[in-house]
C-alpha cells in the first residue's frame, strides 16, 4: 500500500520554476518581432533599388543638420537604450530557444514517421513469411538455492501474435498465489518469475504458445536446493579444508561464495615467481582487459596468500583500476612468503592467477644469529596481560635457539621495552604489567649462542582491556562503502552509498558534510537514518561540498567512509514577493509596500524590480532598471489607476514577478488621520500567545502618531475585535491568551490627535501552535570566562540561517556593549560590561526558518545575581571546608592542616612560618590528598622557638586562597604543654603503663568499682592498691595479664573518701595512677548511686509506730550523702522532733510523731542525681488521727479467782469504725457461751469470760484496726483457786502499734458495728498509751534491721481518683 509522504517545511519552501515563466508574453513578442523583421527586409530591398536609381540621377547629397539633445534628453535616451538592449537580448534568447525546440520537435516527428513506415513494412513482410508460433529462444533449465528468485525467459514469433501460457503440470495462474508468480510479455519476449522459490517449486515447466495457425511448446527443468543441503555442503567443505563453517567463506571454490558479475575480464600481463629480501619491497601486478570498462563500476580484486584472503593494511597495499590490479608489500618479512593468488569475479565465474613469492632472510645483526621468529599472534588479551604465540625461525647452519625475548611498544610511541629478563624457551609468553585501556604492539627476537636475531614482524595492535569491553568495541560495524553525491535541487544534494560489509545489527547511518578545504564537518541528521539514500538540504549556494557516512549499531560508531567526490551547489533565484500595498500617494507618485519572498534561493535578496501599468492598458513597463533604492514610483498621472508587480533578485538572478496588485487610485492623500501601517510580522508563536510587529505608517496625517491599535479575527469568521483598549506607543504587542491550534488574522491601525487611521493590510493567517522542540532564552554566566550572556538554541536551522538579536524589538547594531557568537544551533549575546543600562527586553529570531524566535526580560535582580556569579568566576577562590588548624600528635609532633571543598591534580601550595617559607625536610613533612581535600604539614620538633604565625597559600588553576593560624600567648603555651605531655606519654608507654588511668564505675548493685586498664605488662609485673598511702589488700589479687584491674568499694559513703593510688612496675619501668575521691569526684559517685537508687525506689509505704506514723521508701541502696528531700504540700521538710528524717542502707524514712490535722496532706520524697530527680508520693489526707486505737479502760494485769466472771472492757476509737479482734496467747478468741465478745456503739469493746478457771489464765490482747492502721494492747490474766494466795501483779505491756491490714477485706464479724460519731473525744480520766516525750524512740539504730514488714506488703493508701 502506498503511503503519502509529508514533505518537511524546508522542502516545501524550495520551489523551483522553469525559465519560461514569461513564455506567453515572449511568444507574442517573438511573433511580432519576426513579422516586423520580414516586413523591414522586403521594404529594405525595394528601398535599395529606388535609392540606386536616385543616386544615378542625383549626384549630390546635402547632410541635414542634427539637433543637439538636452542633458535630460540624453539621460532618458541612454536609459531607453539600455532598456531596449536588455529587451532585445531577452528576445534573442527566447527566439533561440524557440528555434531549438522547434528543430527538436521536427526531428522527433521525422524519426517517428520513419519508424512507423519501417514497422509497417516489417510487419507486412513478416505476415507474408511467418504464420504459426515459433520459439526463437527456448526456455533454459535452472538450479538455484532455496528462497532465491527464478526467471524463465523465451522468445516467440507468429502472426497473429501467439498467446503464451506456462505450466508445471497445470496452467500457472498468478492470481491463485498473489506475489508468488509474475508473468510478463513484452515485444515478443515472455517471462515467468518465481519469487522466493522453495523445494516444492522443483518441477518441469512448459511454455505453450498458440494462435489460429497452431501451437508450439518449450520445456525446462527447475531444481531448487534446500538450505539444509547448503549447510551440509558447508560442513563438507569445512571438513576438507580443516576450518570452521564460519571460516569457509575465506576459501575459494566453495559453492556458497560463488558470485556473478556483469564484467568480462581477461588477463593480458601477469606476475611470475618473485624473489625478495626481508625489509625490501615487492609489487605483484596484473594487467587486464575489462569489458565493459565503466569508471563507476570497477571490478573487485581479491588477493590470497596460501588461500587466506588478504586485507589492506600497513603490510599490504592494494590498488585496482585503469585495467590494472596491484599488490604491494612495502616491508617484506618471512611471514609474507607463500603462494599469492589474484581472483576476480566475472560472468563465467572467476578469473584468477597464482605465483609463488620467496623471501630471503636479511643479514643478521650478529654473525651466526638465527633468522627472525614468524607469525606472531595474540591468543588472549585481558585488562593487564596479553598472551602471545609465535613460530620459530627455520635453522639451517645456525646454532640451536636457546630462547626468545619479547618486546612491547605502546601505540603512539617509538620506544621498545623488553618484557622478560631471561629468555623463554617456549613459543608462548604472557606479558604482564600492562596499563588497562592502552594499546600495544609486540615483537619477538630469537637467541642462540651467537646472539640476538632480527626482530619479528610487529604484531597487530592489541588493547589491554576486559574481553567484554573489547567484544563491544569489535562489534561496531565496518565503514560504509563508496559515497556518491549528485545534485537534487539548487540547494540540496542527493547521496547514495554502499552498506558496510559487516553491519552487525545495524541501526542506521550518520551523514556528515564539509565545505571543500575547510576540514570542518557538520552532521546532517540528528538520529540514525536507516536507508542508503539521503537528501541533504540547506546547503549554501556557490559552495563546493564533500560528504562522508558513518554506520552505527548498539556497540557504537564505525569508521568514516571515504569522502565523496566534490560537488558544487548552485544558487537559485528567490521566489516572488507578495502583498503589494499602497502606503502613500501625493497625486504624482506613490509609495508602495510589499512582503519579502518566502524563499530567498539560498542567498540574500539584494535587489527589487518594479513593473507598472495603467489599469486601462495591457502593456507592463519597468519602473526601474537598476535595483530600486526606495519604494517610490514617480511620474504618475493624477486621477489614473495603476497596478504594480515586484520581482526580487539575488546572485543567481531575478525571480518571478509577484501577483499584480489592486488598482491604486493616484490621488493625493490629505486626510488628517494616519495612513496604514505595513510589514506585519509574527514571532514568538507559542501554544497560547504570539508577538506581532509592524512598521509605522509612511503618511502620519496632520499630526504625529501617538499610538497603535491591534485587531484580531479568527480566520474565516470575518469578525474583528480589538486586542488592546488603550493604544500602545511601541510597534510591537504580545497577544494572549489565544486558542491553541486556532488560526488568526491581524491588522493594525495608527492613531494621532485627529483620530484612528486606516487599517493595514490583513496579515497572513498565523496558527497559534509552538514549533516542536521550541526553547526559550536562557540567562547565564560562562564558567570559564565569567561573561554574562543570553543564550538561545534553535530547534531547527539551515546552513544559511542567522540569529538576529534585538533589544526592545529593535535590531542590535551597536557592538560596543554586546557581542554575538553563533555556534551551530546555539547563539549567545554576550554583555561586555553589564550594568543597569543593559536592563530591558531582549529578543532573537532565526532567519530562513518557520519563525523560530524567543524573548527574555532582563531584570535588575537577575542581573545582580549574574554579576555576583561572574565576579566569583573571574576572581576564583579555592573554597575551604576548614581553616588552618593544629593537632598535637604522638611523640609531641604537631600537625598543621586545612581541608578544601575540592582540588585538582595540579594544585600547588606552600607553608610559611613567621614570614619564612618552609619545605619538606627532616623537620617538616608536607602532603595532600585529592580524595579528602586535606593539605597538611607535620612539624617534628615543636619547641619554644615555634611560637608565631603559620600560613598556607594554595593555588589550584586560576583559583587562589590562603589561611593563617596565630600561635602566640596562652594558645601557644597550651599547644606546647600538650606537645610536652605527648612526648612524655610516648616515653612512659615504652614500659608497663596504664592504658587508661583510674576511673570509677557504679554497678547495678550500687557497688563502686575503681578500674584501670593496663598495657605492655608481663607476668613479672607487680600491681598494688593504696588509699591515703596505706596499701589495700583486696580479697582477690589483681591479675595484670587480664589487661585491667578493679577495686570494689561496697556500701559507699563519706567514710570512703580519700586518695586512691595504683602502682605498676617491672624491670622496664613503673607507672602510677591516682584518683582523688573527694570534691567533684565524690559528688559524681554519689550522683551515680542516686541515679540507680532513684530508678529502683519503691512507692512510699505507711508504717504505724508507737510514736505515730512513718513513711518509708525502699531502694537498692541509700546513704545520707545522697541529695534526698521530703516535701509536705510542696513545702520542704527539715528534720525535727515532730518530723524525723532518717534511713538505712535499704530505705529512706520520715517519722511523724503524734500526727494531728496539721500533718494531713500530700507527702513527696525527691532523690536528685546529676541529670534528673526521682520522686515518690503518698496522700496522707485524714490519716494518723483516725487510725484504730485503744483509748483506755484495759489494765495491764488482772487477777481473779475461779468461778468468777471476768469482764475486759475498753474504749476504742477510729474513723472509719475499726475492727476489734481478741486474742489469747496469740490465738484468736471466738465468741461462744463461755467467752462473750461485744462491741457496742462502735467504741465500747468487751470480752466477758464466764466461770473462769485456771485454763483461762494467760496473755490476752485486743487488736483494734481499720484501713489506716491500728493498735495492739495486751492484758495478763491470772486465775487462782480459792484458798491460794493472790498472785503478785506484774507490770503490764505498753500498747504496740500493728501494721496496716494486708487487704481491705471485711472483718471476721458477721455484722459491722455501728460507726462512731466523728472525732469522739477520749475520756479525760483515761491515760493515753502514747509514751512521754522522755521515752526513747523505738527507731532502730543505723545498723539494725528495720522492724518494718517485708516489701511485699502493699500500702493501704487508697488509689488516686482519675
Amino acid at each position: 500500500m502506498a503511503t503519502a509522504k509529508v514533505l518537511p517545511f524546508y522542502q516545501r519552501k524550495h520551489k523551483h520554476f522553469g525559465q519560461d515563466y514569461r513564455s506567453t508574453e515572449t511568444k507574442y513578442v517573438a511573433r511580432e518581432y519576426l513579422a516586423s523583421s520580414s516586413r523591414k527586409t522586403s521594404s529594405k530591398s525595394v528601398s535599395q533599388t529606388t535609392t540606386a536609381k536616385a543616386a544615378e540621377e542625383e549626384q549630390t547629397y546635402t547632410v541635414p543638420p542634427f539637433r543637439q539633445r538636452e542633458p535630460g534628453e540624453v539621460e532618458e535616451y541612454e536609459r531607453r537604450t539600455v532598456n531596449f538592449s536588455r529587451g532585445v537580448a531577452e528576445l534573442q534568447q527566447e527566439v533561440h530557444k524557440i528555434r531549438e525546440s522547434t528543430k527538436y520537435q521536427i526531428e522527433k516527428l521525422e524519426i517517428q514517421r520513419e519508424v512507423k513506415n519501417f514497422m509497417s513494412i516489417q510487419k507486412k513482410v513478416y505476415e507474408e513469411l511467418v504464420k504459426g508460433p515459433e520459439f526463437v529462444v527456448n526456455l533454459r533449465s535452472h538450479t538455484v538455492w532455496e528462497k532465491t528468485p527464478v526467471k524463465l525467459l523465451c522468445t516467440v514469433l507468429g502472426h497473429p501474435t501467439p498467446s503464451v501460457k506456462f505450466k508445471d503440470g497445470i496452467v500457472i495462474d498468478r492470481l491463485n498465489k498473489p506475489g508468488k508468480y509474475q508473468v510478463e510479455s513484452k515485444y515478443g519476449v515472455h517471462s515467468l518469475t518465481i519469487s522466493r522459490s522453495d523445494v516444492g517449486d522443483s518441477a518441469e515447466y512448459t511454455a505453450v504458445a498458440a494462435n489460429v495457425h497452431g501451437a508450439a511448446s518449450s520445456k525446462a527443468s527447475v531444481l531448487v536446493k534446500s538450505e539444509f543441503l547448503l549447510q551440509m555442503i558447508n560442513v563438507f567443505f569445512a571438513f576438507l579444508l580443516g576450518v570452521s563453517c564460519q571460516g569457509l567463506a575465506s576459501h575459494p571454490g566453495c559453492v556458497p561464495n560463488i558470485r556473478r558479475s556483469k564484467l568480462d575480464i581477461t588477463f593480458i600481463e601477469t606476475f611470475g615467481v618473485t624473489f625478495g629480501v626481508e625489509g625490501g619491497t615487492v609489487s605483484l601486478t596484473c594487467k587486464m582487459i575489462i569489458n565493459p570498462d565503466l569508471a563507476n563500476l570497477q571490478p573487485e580484486a581479491m588477493w590470497y596468500r596460501d588461500d587466506h584472503l588478504l586485507r589492506e593494511s600497513h603490510w599490504a597495499e592494494m590498488k585496482c583500476g585503469g585495467g590494472e590490479a596491484k599488490l604491494t608489500l612495502p616491508h617484506l618479512n618471512k611471514d609474507d612468503e607463500g603462494l599469492y593468488t589474484l581472483r576476480m569475479w566475472t560472468k563465467a565465474g572467476t578469473a584468477e592467477h597464482s605465483a609463488y613469492l620467496f623471501v630471503k632472510d636479511a643479514s643478521p645483526p650478529v654473525a651466526g644469529a638465527s633468522g627472525a621468529p614468524m607469525d606472531i599472534k595474540v591468543l588472549q588479551a585481558d585488562r593487564d596481560y596479553v598472551l602471545l604465540s609465535w613460530k620459530p625461525p627455520n635453522i639451517t647452519t645456525e646454532s640451536p635457539i636457546t630462547g626468545y625475548f619479547v618486546d612491547r611498544c605502546e601505540v603512539g610511541s617509538d620506544s621498545w621495552v623488553q618484557c622478560n629478563n631471561s629468555p623463554v624457551t617456549l613459543c608462548k609468553y604472557p606479558v604482564h604489567g600492562l596499563s588497562e585501556g592502552h594499546s600495544y604492539h609486540f615483537r619477538v627476537r630469537a637467541m642462540n649462542s651467537a646472539g640476538s636475531s632480527r626482530p619479528s614482524r610487529v604484531s597487530e595492535q592489541v588493547t589491554a582491556m576486559d574481553p567484554t569491553e573489547l567484544e563491544r568495541q569489535q562489534g561496531v560495524p565496518s565503514a560504509p562503502g563508496q559515497v556518491t553525491a549528485t545534485r537534487n535541487t539548487r540547494t540540496s544534494v542527493f547521496l547514495q552509498w554502499e552498506p558496510p560489509k559487516s553491519p552487525n545489527k545495524l541501526l542506521g547511518y550518520y551523514i556528515d558534510a564539509s565545505v571543500l578545504g575547510s576540514k570542518t564537518w557538520t552532521t546532517c541528521n540528528n538520529r540514525p537514518y536507516k536507508h542508503t539514500r539521503f537528501v541533504v538540504h540547506g546547503l549554501t549556494p556557490g559552495e563546493t561540498y564533500v560528504f562522508r557516512v558513518q554506520a552505527v549499531n548498539v556497540f557504537g560508531l564505525s569508521d568514516e567512509s571515504q569522502e565523496s567526490l566534490p560537488i558544487f551547489v548552485e544558487a537559485a533565484t528567490p521566489s516572488a514577493p507578495y502583498g503589494v500595498s499602497l502606503l502613500y500617494c501625493d497625486g504624482t507618485s506613490m509609495i508602495l509596500g510589499w512582503k519579502r519572498p518566502k524563499f530567498c534561493g539560498g542567498s540574500k535578496v539584494t535587489a527589487y524590480y518594479v513593473d507598472q501599468h495603467e489599469a486601462s492598458e495591457a502593456q507592463w513597463c519597468e519602473v526601474n532598471v537598476a535595483p530600486v533604492q526606495d519604494r517610490t514610483v514617480e511620474n504618475l498621472k493624477e486621477g489614473a489607476f495603476y497596478q504594480f508587480r515586484v520581482k526580487a533578485g539575488n546572485v543567481a538572478g531575478v525571480g518571478l514577478s509577484s501577483e499584480p496588485s489592486e488598482a491604486f487610485h493616484c490621488e493625493a492623500w490629505n486626510m488628517p488621520e494616519p495612513g496604514p501601517c505595513h510589514d506585519l510580522s509574527f514571532c514568538e508563536v507559542r501554544n497560547d500567545s504570539l508577538l506581532i510587529q509592524w512598521k509605522a505608517p509612511v503618511y502620519t496625517g496632520k499630526s504625529a502618531v501617538t499610538g497603535y491599535f491591534v485587531e484580531v479575527s479568527k480566520k474565516g469568521s470575518g469578525q474583528w475585535s480589538a486586542v488592546n483598549e488603550a493604544s500602545v506607543a511601541h510597534r510591537y504587542l504580545k497577544v494572549s491568551p489565544l486558542e491553541k491550534g486556532a488560526t488568526y488574522e491581524f491588522r493594525v491601525r495608527a492613531a494621532n490627535a485627529h483620530g484612528v487611521g486606516k487599517a493595514s493590510a490583513v496579515s497572513e493567517p498565523v496558527c497559534v501552535k509552538a514549533l516542536p522542540g521550541t526553547k526559550e532564552i536562557h540567562c547565564g554566566v560562562d564558567e570559564d570566562t565569567g561573561d554574562v550572556y543570553l543564550s538561545f538554541e534553535a530547534c531547527d536551522i539551515l546552513e544559511i540561517s542567522k540569529f538576529v538579536w534585538s533589544r526592545s524589538y529593535k535590531e542590535i547594531t551597536d557592538s560596543t556593549r554586546v557581542n554575538v557568537v553563533q555556534q551551530g544551533k546555539r547563539s549567545r549575546l554576550i554583555f561586555k560590561s553589564p550594568d543597569k543600562e543593559d536592563l530591558g527586553t531582549y529578543s532573537v529570531y532565526v532567519t530562513e526558518t518557520d519563525g523560530i524566535s524567543a524573548s527574555h526580560v532582563l531584570k535588575e535582580e537577575e542581573l545582580q545575581k549574574m554579576l555576583e556569579l561572574s565576579y566569583a568566576i573571574r576572581h576564583p577562590v579555592v573554597p575551604l571546608k576548614t581553616e588552618l588548624a593544629y593537632e598535637v600528635l604522638e611523640k609531641g609532633r604537631v600537625r598543621f592542616w586545612l581541608q578544601t571543598v575540592k582540588m585538582s591534580s595540579g594544585v600547588s601550595y606552600r607553608f610559611i612560618v613567621n614570614d619564612k617559607e618552609v619545605s619538606s625536610s627532616e623537620g617538616f613533612k608536607m602532603s595532600h590528598s585529592m580524595d579528602t581535600g586535606v593539605i597538611e604539614m607535620i612539624m617534628e620538633h615543636f619547641t619554644k622557638e615555634s611560637e608565631g604565625t603559620y600560613t598556607v597559600q594554595i593555588q589550584d588553576g586560576k583559583a587562589k586562597t590562603q589561611s593563617s593560624l596565630v600561635l602566640i600567648g596562652d594558645l601557644f603555651k597550651t599547644a606546647l604543654k600538650e606537645a610536652d605531655f605527648q612526648r612524655k606519654e610516648y616515653t612512659r608507654k615504652l614500659g608497663p603503663h596504664f592504658q587508661e588511668y583510674l576511673y570509677f564505675q557504679v554497678q547495678e548493685d550500687c557497688t563502686v568499682l575503681l578500674v584501670c586498664k593496663l598495657a605492655n605488662v608481663k607476668k613479672e609485673t607487680t600491681f598494688h592498691w593504696f588509699k591515703d598511702d596505706e596499701e589495700i589488700i583486696p580479697d582477690v589479687p589483681p591479675n595484670v595479664m587480664s589487661g585491667s584491674c578493679a577495686l570494689p568499694i561496697p556500701m559507699f559513703s563519706r567514710k570512703d573518701q580519700g586518695v586512691y593510688k595504683a602502682t605498676l612496675s617491672d624491670d622496664k619501668g613503673k607507672d602510677i595512677s591516682l584518683l582523688d575521691i573527694s570534691g567533684k569526684v565524690f559528688e559524681d559517685i554519689i550522683n551515680a548511686l542516686a541515679e540507680i537508687a532513684g530508678s529502683s525506689a519503691s512507692d512510699l509505704v505507711l508504717q504505724c509506730t508507737p510514736e505515730g506514723i512513718r513513711l518509708q521508701c525502699y531502694m537498692k541502696y541509700y546513704t545520707e550523702e545522697m541529695k534526698t528531700h521530703w516535701f509536705h504540700k510542696d513545702s520542704k521538710i527539715s528534720s525535727s522532733e515532730k518530723m524525723r528524717i532518717g534511713g538505712t542502707s535499704e530505705m529512706a524514712w520520715m517519722q511523724i510523731c503524734e500526727p494531728t490535722d496539721r500533718e494531713k496532706g500530700h507527702y513527696t520524697i525527691e532523690i536528685i542525681d546529676a541529670k534528673k530527680s526521682h520522686t515518690r508520693s503518698f496522700d496522707l489526707s485524714g490519716q494518723g488521727k483516725y487510725r484504730g486505737r485503744v483509748v483506755g479502760g484495759l489494765p495491764d494485769v488482772v487477777t481473779i479467782m475461779e468461778k468468777k466472771t471476768l469482764s475486759l472492757t475498753c474504749t476504742v476509737w477510729g474513723d472509719p469504725t475499726p475492727e476489734v479482734t481478741w486474742f489469747k496467747n496469740e490465738q484468736e478468741v471466738i465468741s461462744d457461751d463461755h467467752n462473750v465478745i461485744s462491741f457496742e456503739g462502735g467504741k465500747f469493746a468487751s470480752l466477758t469470760i464466764k466461770a473462769v478457771s485456771s485454763e483461762d489464765s494467760g496473755k490476752y490482747s485486743i487488736n483494734v484496726r481499720n484501713k489506716y492502721g491500728g493498735e495492739f494492747v495486751e492484758v495478763t490474766v491470772s486465775v487462782y483457786r480459792p484458798g491460794e494466795e493472790i498472785p503478785e501483779p506484774k507490770l503490764g505491756q505498753m500498747p504496740r502499734a500493728v501494721a496496716p491490714p494486708k487487704a481491705s477485706a471485711p472483718p471476721a464479724q458477721a455484722a459491722k458495728s455501728p460507726a462512731p460519731q466523728p472525732q469522739p473525744a477520749p475520756p479525760q480520766n483515761v491515760k493515753s498509751p502514747t509514751p512521754s516525750h522522755g521515752t526513747k524512740s523505738p527507731t532502730p539504730p543505723h545498723g539494725a534491721k528495720s522492724p518494718t514488714p517485708p516489701r511485699s506488703v502493699k500500702s493501704p493508701t487508697p488509689p488516686r481518683r482519675k
